[in-house]
């Protein structure tokens, strides 16, 4: 539990570090080596290709982050818990969604387009150069709103259930299905495993995050109402079974239509729509999608907190 508390109240404070030694970069490294050998030994099999390097890539980090937490309680229990609150620390994103969304929003405040744009496609996989000031703001609601699963709740629900070292796992997963989960020539064969067991891994994050967006427009005094219907509506509107499920309830609270068709590397891709058009979107719209943010972090940490109760009580 205190190392959850620490891990939880580092992202709120610190956010996300810079720096080319952090810990999910160098998990993204390892994933990109073995990506490499395994593509040269079965280069006529990728889908096997893929799934050795899921499998390797989990291993190795289960095994070096228990290592670590081992360790570390071994040299002394406050160690320990210091140790693995970091190491949950790093697995969390919740300022970092707020925080990149809003360098987004400063250039929009200056009348700056192509600077929204440009700082837009560090956070979005669309084509950002043709998007107006409506396109950059709903890509930057949707965002917030995808990653307040997999980069928040997910994170958060797995260190509470199993502990650092399985929050670590998550995001290798995590990172494996961004980083080959994409449907091009390149991946679509490698990339098939990785993306199938995230989805497996965010099942029960993805629906438990949008109930929690439904209850934090309650309390925010949002349109939780209209949040529960279009969560239940729209929730499978994407090619991800996973996806519109946080983007569904927020886009209900907040009386938006998001999703629809973007352009992707000069290509046009077909969307389903999520949400009804209650009203144009504006900055303000950004402001509560990080406020329902940060109220559903805090949200999921409690969940964690009692989950983690529970285990010690089954032990």
């Amino acid at each position: 539990m205190k190392e959850l508390t620490i891990g939880y109240l580092l992202d709120l404070i610190i956010g996300d570090p810079q720096n080319p030694i952090h810990p999910i970069r160098l998990i993204g490294s390892l994933c990109k080596k073995l990506e490499k050998i395994f593509r040269k030994i079965l280069k006529n099999s990728l889908k096997i290709a893929g799934l050795l390097t899921w499998i390797f890539s989990v291993l190795i980090v289960y095994l070096v982050s228990c290592y670590i937490v081992k360790i570390s309680f071994s040299i002394n229990h406050i160690v320990g818990i210091v140790i693995s609150g970091i190491m949950i620390y790093f697995t969390i994103s919740t300022k970092a969604l707020k925080v990149e969304g809003l360098k987004v929003i400063k250039f929009l405040l200056k009348d700056d387009i192509e600077g929204a744009r440009n700082q837009l496609s560090y956070i979005v996989g669309r084509d950002t150069k043709s998007l107006d000031k409506e396109g950059i703001l709903r890509a930057v609601v949707e965002t917030i709103a995808e990653n307040m699963s997999d980069g928040v709740v997910a994170p958060i629900f797995y260190a509470g259930l199993l502990g650092a070292h399985f929050a670590f796992v998550y995001k290798a997963v995590n990172t494996m299905d961004s980083m080959f989960g994409y449907k091009n020539d390149k991946y679509k064969d490698f990339g098939f495993f990785p993306a199938k067991l995230d989805d497996v891994f965010n099942y029960i994050p993805a629906r438990l995050t949008g109930y929690l967006i439904v209850l934090a427009s309650f309390i925010l005094r949002l349109d939780y109402k209209n949040s529960y219907k279009i969560y239940h509506r729209d929730k499978s509107n994407h090619s991800s079974p996973n996806s519109a499920h946080p983007e569904a309830a927020v886009a209900g609270a907040l009386g938006l239509k998001l999703g629809g068709a973007n352009y992707y590397f000069g290509k046009l891709v077909e969307k389903p729509t999520i949400g009804d058009e209650i009203k144009k979107i504006n900055i303000d719209d950004v402001n509560k999608t990080n406020n329902i943010l940060y109220l559903v972090s805090f949200l999921s940490y409690l969940i964690a907190m009692i989950l983690t109760l529970i285990g010690r009580f089954l032990i």
